[in-house]
């Protein structure tokens, strides 16, 4: 439910994610979007930012614009595919695309005929790398490790390779490509380059911007069926997170900014933590060393981000310290 500066008694307790208004979905909503070649990641967030405000002006002219909105990692401007966005409310909960990893597809353009054991020496990087940022990134460039989770060779034409690469966030595909090329002996670079998954989307849903403007024109005409489709309630991006359902009661207090006590805590999806899920919770591990976890009320209402720092089965303490309120 979208709040206003003037109505300090409205809760602040959204509605269900499937019962929401199309102005609330706007205000907290996820959209897919298939990035296409040409314009940079910030300017299609502008564009999409521009055009839900304009619908939300002739749906709900008393309610709030949104600020802005969050794209899932930067693409070049030459690059396409999946880069989930979120919107309004819903930028708070950005940092969720750091614990996912993503997927690439790329064609590799080797300098000289691929040499014959080319499948070898690039499984080879299917392990944890090195990697420098290039000196037009907007980190400090310093050596780092990242890890390629799977690198597979789908087809290899005398001097191209078609690459599929699962990997942790934050990899510098481009470089991975130079370093490759380097390790055959015969040199490379990065040719197109489509990212396939932002975990936890995929390309199996993606939505052209024309597709996003077509939704939010139909809905300004009464026609919401398919701005349902394309934008989707923000706690789809955060299906890939540990869950904590807390009491309705507990998250009135965190929209205050009160962590998560153990008394306000219903369930905890223990599987979604793996092994070391007890452990964590029993030494009290704090900071970035706690899982990042995503709170809702009973309904499915995203709550807050934060860490799990004590027991869920404890009388009293706290549970869950805080990161981002997201009511």
């Amino acid at each position: 439910m979208t709040r206003h500066p003037d109505d300090t008694d409205r809760d602040p307790l959204r509605a269900p994610p499937g019962e929401r208004s199309v102005p609330e979905l706007l205000r907290f909503g996820v959209v897919n979007v298939d990035k296409p070649a040409g314009p940079s990641s910030h300017q299609l967030s502008a564009w999409v930012r521009n055009a839900i405000n304009e619908t939300l002006a002739a749906l709900d002219p008393d309610g709030e614009a949104i600020d802005g909105v969050a794209h899932a990692g930067t693409l070049d401007p030459k690059v396409t595919g999946c880069l989930p966005t979120l919107t309004g409310d819903a930028t708070r909960a950005a940092q969720v695309f750091l614990e996912g990893g993503k997927e690439y597809v790329s064609v590799l353009e080797l300098h000289g005929p691929a040499p014959t054991d080319f499948r070898s020496v690039a499984a080879e990087f299917e392990a944890e790398i090195y990697q420098k940022p290039p000196r037009k990134s907007a980190v400090t460039r310093r050596l780092r490790t990242r890890t390629i989770h799977d690198l597979d060779v789908l087809e290899v034409e005398e001097r191209r390779a078609l690459l599929r690469i699962g990997c942790e966030s934050g990899t510098y595909i481009r470089k991975l490509c130079h370093d490759i090329g380097l390790a055959t002996g015969v040199g490379a670079h990065m040719g197109h380059l489509r990212r396939t998954a932002t975990v936890p989307f995929d390309d199996s849903d993606l939505h052209t911007l024309q597709d996003l403007f077509d939704a939010l024109a139909w809905a300004e005409d009464g026609d919401d069926a398919l701005l349902r489709e394309v934008v989707r309630p923000a706690e789809d991006a955060l299906v890939h997170l540990p869950s904590v359902t807390v009491a309705p009661s507990a998250a009135r207090n965190v929209a205050t900014g009160a962590p998560v006590y153990a008394p306000g805590v219903i369930d905890v999806d223990t599987a979604d933590f793996g092994d070391d899920a007890d452990r964590n919770a029993s030494d009290g591990a704090d900071g970035d060393d706690a899982p990042l976890v995503a709170c809702h009320t009973p309904d499915g209402a995203a709550v807050c981000l934060g860490r799990l720092v004590g027991d869920p089965d404890a009388d009293s303490g706290v549970v869950v310290s805080l990161e981002r309120v997201l009511v």
